[in-house]
């Protein structure tokens, strides 16, 4: 990778995005521990609801445990039942009519006793509190407009992490690289070895956080659904469609024995629900399932597992409530590749795939996240200028304006297309990155007009001499001549060099 190609574009986009998009991060780095740990905060705050206190060792029909969150619950239409298993609640859905079609009123039932324990609204059987911190992380609170965060920091999440792997591998050529140097002196060149072999270390991870993350996003989620559809590595689903709804007896009309006409469009009955538990349990449907009432006789019962946890468990059958007969099955075992990889992701990013070791795995890539952006941001305050007459807050970019235009033109050619496909897929990081490189364009241009302003350098480490700033005059024609020609001659040696002088704070 020449100095004068790829090198300073890419040290210049590592730093204005990790100086930008650092504070997207942030929020999500912490919002995304709160987030894991949603199950333990559920079990503590709402004990009741969800735990059974005294398991007991007959478990009371499903019909029971209907009837009784009927009772507390008259209206409506149950839409969906969870069975509880040890120490869990039954939870039982039902409809209302102040709530959207994605709200449910959840009654639970202590499936020993058949008592209802109590009542919450949750969202696709959500807690309140696990919706509020899943909001929080996604759109912190603020509806369609706050996921516009969360895009476009997973969006950019994974130009930071190879874009900073790439920088450290050319500056250690290889070597030392997994630990900080412990005997730099203390100043930024400290900091970097700390920022850069941490988030080498980090930086699988954060992949894999920023590829998942995507995958829900409202935009490049979207385009990552579509693709998968056309891959045909969606999740497949049971059909739950019945072919003909079984007959009522025969009747005695006047010609006798004649079939009674077809049966008009009627609720699911409700009295079916222990025959198609116990269908369901003989067919091996027993983690953690989900029963969906049909919302008509034409329409069987979908009973689907709902495991998170690994290995996964997500069979699914359709059962024919009059019959008992299973009108379709699908098994984890057959779905697509995509669609598995798929759902192991979302769990996995969610903390639930492996219980308490993911959500602390979840929690040391986010912490070692914050780290790495605070390291970042005190390199960039190291790198200030504390001379007299030349202070500032920070430090300037390590590499000056105009960094693409030094791309070899097959680069450019190649690379143009490749952006703009990327940019589509993923628009909260093509509408920024197009931004940044105009951005960027009328810097240069401006900077070309005005060559030879001060630039503000930092003090040179002890024992070294000081580089002392370009007089903040206009130079002369051949002085300008001269200048140009140094600043491309810095360029041609390498960004490496020119930081290294630029970062003289250490």
């Amino acid at each position: 990778m020449s100095a004068t190609g790829f090198g300073p574009l890419l040290l210049r986009l590592h730093f204005y995005a990790g100086v930008l998009v650092a504070p997207f991060l942030l929020v999500a780095a912490l919002t995304g521990i709160a987030y894991a740990f949603t199950p333990q905060m559920e079990r503590a705050y709402y004990a009741d609801e969800y735990v059974v206190s005294s398991p007991g060792d007959a478990v009371k029909p499903l019909s029971a445990q209907l009837a009784a969150a009927r009772a507390k619950h008259p209206e409506g239409s149950v839409t969906a039942i969870r069975p509880g298993r040890g120490e869990a609640t039954t939870q039982i859905d039902f409809t209302s009519p102040e709530l959207d079609s994605e709200h449910a009123h959840t009654v639970f039932v202590n499936e020993y006793t058949g008592q209802v324990t109590g009542q919450l609204t949750t969202w696709y059987g959500e807690s309140p509190l696990r919706t509020w911190f899943d909001d929080l992380h996604t759109n912190l609170n603020l509806g369609t407009a706050g996921f516009f965060y969360s895009e476009f920091a997973a969006s950019w999440l994974w130009v930071v992490a190879l874009g900073g792997v790439i920088l450290w591998f050319r500056r250690q050529r290889g070597k030392r690289m997994l630990r900080p140097d412990l005997k730099a002196k203390r100043g930024v060149r400290r900091t970097r070895s700390w920022h850069a072999s941490t988030g080498l270390w980090l930086s699988i991870g954060l992949l894999f956080l920023s590829a998942t993350g995507l995958t829900w996003s409202n935009y490049a989620g979207e385009n990552f659904g579509n693709a998968v559809d056309a891959l045909h590595g969606s999740r497949p689903a049971v059909d739950t469609e019945l072919a003909a709804v079984t007959p009522a007896p025969a009747g005695g009309g006047h010609h006798g024995g004649g079939a009674a006409p077809a049966a008009a469009d009627t609720p699911a009955d409700l009295t079916q629900i222990d025959k198609v538990w116990q269908v369901a349990e003989a067919n091996g449907i027993t983690g953690s399932p989900a029963i969906t009432v049909p919302a008509d006789n034409h329409t069987a019962w979908n009973i689907t597992e709902m495991g998170a946890r690994w290995p996964m468990h997500r069979d699914g059958i359709a059962v024919d409530g009059a019959t008992g007969q299973v009108t379709d099955r699908i098994d984890y075992a057959d779905w697509p590749v995509m669609a598995k990889l798929t759902q192991i992701g979302i769990y996995a990013h969610m903390g639930d795939l492996f219980g308490l070791p993911n959500q602390l795995l979840l929690a040391a890539l986010a912490i070692g996240l914050i780290t790495v952006i605070v390291w970042g941001y005190r390199m960039w305050w190291q790198r200030r200028p504390t001379r007299d007459g030349t202070r500032a807050l920070v430090g300037a970019p390590p590499v000056g304006p105009g960094a693409w235009q030094q791309l070899p033109t097959w680069a450019i050619v190649a690379g143009v297309p490749v952006v703009l496909a990327i940019g589509y897929f993923l628009p909260m990081f093509g509408l920024p990155l197009v931004a940044f490189l105009a951005f960027d364009l009328i810097v240069s241009a401006v900077r070309g007009r005005r060559r030879g302003a001060a630039i503000p350098v930092s003090p040179a480490p002890a024992g070294m001499k000081a580089v002392s700033p370009t007089p903040a005059v206009s130079p002369a024609p051949a002085e300008a001549e001269t200048l140009a020609a140094g600043e491309a001659k810095t360029v041609a040696a390498g960004e490496v060099k020119m930081v290294d002088k630029q970062e003289a704070a250490g």
